[in-house]
C-alpha cells in the first residue's frame, strides 16, 4: 500500500483595499493641544526665513503678501479647498492694505489663529503685526499652506483610493 504523503493546502488570502488614512488639515504637524485646548503655531514668528521668497517679498511689498494670503484663506473658508490659482496679490485687498498698513493684519492674523484653533490674543496679534509685519505675513502663509497641500494630499489619496476599489 502507498503511504500518503500529507502537503499543505496553498492557504490564499484576499483582502479588501484599505483606505489610505488622511491627515488632518487643521494640524497637519500634529502639534499638541495645550491645557486650554489650542495649540501652537505650526512655524515660530522668527522661522520666516524658512520660506524666504514670502519674508522678503513681505518686506518689500507686505500689501500683496497680505492680499496673496488673505484670497487664500476666504478660499479655504468659503470653497473648502486651496484657491484655484494659488492666490491673489492684486486686488482690493492689497490696496486697502497699502492705505492701512498693519491694521488690518491683525484681523487676518486673528481669523487665522481661529481657523487652526492657535493659541494667542489681539494684544499678541497687534504687536506681531506693528512690529514684525514680514514674519506673521509669512508664518500665516506657512500655516494656510500646510492645510493647502495637506487637502491636496487627502484628495490625491481619495482619488487613488476610489480607482483602487474599482479595479
Amino acid at each position: 500500500m502507498a503511504k500518503e504523503i500529507n502537503r499543505p493546502h496553498a492557504v490564499t488570502r484576499t483582502s479588501q483595499p484599505q483606505r489610505t488614512p488622511t491627515m488632518n488639515p487643521m494640524n497637519v504637524k500634529n502639534i499638541p493641544l495645550e491645557d486650554g485646548g489650542g495649540r501652537g503655531w505650526s512655524h515660530g514668528l522668527l522661522e520666516c526665513f524658512g520660506d524666504c521668497w514670502t519674508c522678503c517679498f513681505a518686506l518689500i511689498c507686505p500689501c500683496m503678501v497680505y492680499s496673496h494670503v488673505k484670497s487664500r484663506l476666504d478660499s479655504l473658508r468659503d470653497e473648502g479647498q486651496p484657491h484655484p490659482h494659488g492666490g491673489k496679490y492684486l486686488g482690493r485687498d492689497c490696496m486697502f492694505n497699502c492705505f492701512n498698513g498693519w491694521i488690518l493684519q491683525v484681523g487676518q492674523r486673528t481669523d487665522v489663529r481661529r481657523r487652526y484653533n492657535i493659541e494667542g490674543d489681539s494684544i499678541t496679534d497687534c504687536f506681531a503685526a506693528a512690529l514684525c509685519s514680514p514674519c506673521q505675513l509669512t508664518q500665516q502663509s506657512r500655516e494656510i499652506a500646510l492645510e493647502e497641500w495637506a487637502l491636496r494630499r487627502n484628495a490625491m489619496l481619495d482619488n487613488s483610493n476610489t480607482h483602487e476599489l474599482l479595479d
